[in-house]
């Protein structure tokens, strides 16, 4: 259900608070002040929040107004991502630093981060080094950003994994 947006005359409130295009707050009016004032830099009276007292308008254009409310309602849906981070069984401290760094722009995103170390064929039999390996990412990732563990590293069939995000 979308909410209707009151603009103008269908606005019923004997006093609103005003505030202009540029965010400043104006102050309390009678709505018949307000409108004068909205239609002297011709533009339009919104009604902002009706529920306080007195309501709040804000003196605008409806189509530019709408148009932000409906990129912000659009945007509060995404939510965040989560992106994925592979180690291999060999990999060297540079790269791992490396992919430390990529990890860090992720999370500066604000995503959620999957940290993934696969291991093939006899890799699998020396599994606690694999898991040396992910713990050390981990190590090195909180000296530089505060994370969460959201998900705890976790063995799995093809390796571990762990899922972290921003304080």
């Amino acid at each position: 259900m979308e909410k209707k947006i009151l603009i103008n005359e269908q606005i019923r409130a004997g006093k609103v608070r005003v505030i202009d295009e540029n965010g400043k707050q104006l102050g309390v009016f009678l709505l018949e002040d307000a409108l004068r004032m909205a239609r002297e830099r011709n533009l339009d009276l919104i009604l902002v929040a009706e529920k306080v007292d007195p309501p709040v308008c804000k003196i605008g254009d409806y189509g530019k107004f709408v148009y932000w409310q409906q990129k912000k309602e659009k945007t509060k849906g995404k939510g965040s991502e989560v992106k994925g981070i592979r180690l291999g069984f060999n990999i060297s401290l540079h790269d791992l630093e490396t992919r430390v760094a990529q990890a860090e722009k992720f999370l500066a995103e604000g995503n959620r981060i999957k940290i993934e170390l696969l291991l093939r064929g006899r890799e699998k039999a020396l599994a606690d080094i694999g898991k040396e390996k992910v713990e050390k990412f981990l190590e090195i990732l909180k000296k530089r950003v505060e994370i969460k563990i959201d998900q705890p590293l976790k063995k799995e069939a093809k390796g571990f994994t762990v899922i972290v995000s921003k304080k």
